[in-house]
C-alpha cells in the first residue's frame, strides 16, 4: 500500500511525495513507513522494481509475428500505454537517481528491455542491416519513443493519444529499412 501511495502521489504531481504524504495516503503513520523502508531511496527501488514488474506483465508482445503495419500499430499501442501509465515514475527515477547505482541499473534494465522489445517486433527489417545500421537504428527508434518523447507529443504539443500513436507509428515506419520479401 505504501508503494501504490507513492505511485498514485507522482500521478497526481510532479513533486516527489514527502514520507508523511506517502503515510497519509497509505493510511499508515510515517514510522510505518520507515519500519517497512529504511529511507525514501530504499522506497524509490522498491516502487520502481514493482512498476517494473506490473509494466513487464502489462506490455505483453502481440502480433510481432504479423505484418509489418500490425507490428508496428501493436508495439506503438503497447508502448503508448506504458508511457501515460508510467511516465511520472519515469521522471522521479531519473530526477532522483543521484548516486544510486541501484537506480542506475533500474534505469539501465529498462532501456535494455524497450531496446529488446524493439529488436522483437522489427526483427525481419533489423535482420536486413548491417550491425552498425542496426545499432543506429535501434537507438533511433528508442529515442523516438522514449517517455519524454510521449510526454513532448501529449503535454507540450497537445496531441491527443491517438495523433501522438499515428506520429510514432509513421515515425518508426519511415525509420525502418524494408521488409524482406519472404
Amino acid at each position: 500500500m505504501i508503494i501504490e501511495a507513492y505511485l498514485a502521489l507522482l500521478r497526481e504531481s510532479p513533486q516527489i511525495p514527502t514520507a508523511a504524504t506517502i503515510a497519509e495516503r497509505a493510511g499508515y503513520s510515517v514510522r510505518s513507513v520507515f519500519e517497512r523502508f529504511p529511507d525514501l531511496h530504499a522506497l524509490r527501488v522498491a516502487a520502481t522494481d514493482y512498476a517494473f514488474t506490473q509494466g513487464t506483465a502489462q506490455a505483453v508482445a502481440r502480433d510481432f509475428s504479423g505484418d509489418r503495419y500490425t507490428r508496428v500499430k501493436s508495439h506503438v499501442e503497447t508502448r503508448s500505454w506504458i508511457c501515460e501509465q508510467w511516465l511520472p515514475l519515469w521522471r522521479a527515477l531519473n530526477a532522483n537517481q543521484g548516486d544510486s547505482n541501484e537506480l542506475k541499473s533500474r534505469i539501465n534494465l529498462i532501456r535494455q528491455a524497450i531496446l529488446k522489445r524493439i529488436e522483437l517486433m522489427y526483427d525481419p527489417e533489423l535482420s536486413t542491416l548491417n550491425e552498425t545500421a542496426r545499432r543506429q537504428t535501434l537507438i533511433a527508434i528508442e529515442s523516438l519513443i522514449d517517455f519524454e518523447s510521449w510526454a513532448r507529443m501529449r503535454d507540450f504539443g497537445g496531441m491527443s493519444i491517438e495523433e501522438a500513436r499515428e506520429v510514432w507509428v509513421m515515425s518508426i515506419d519511415r525509420l525502418l529499412p524494408p521488409t524482406p520479401v519472404s
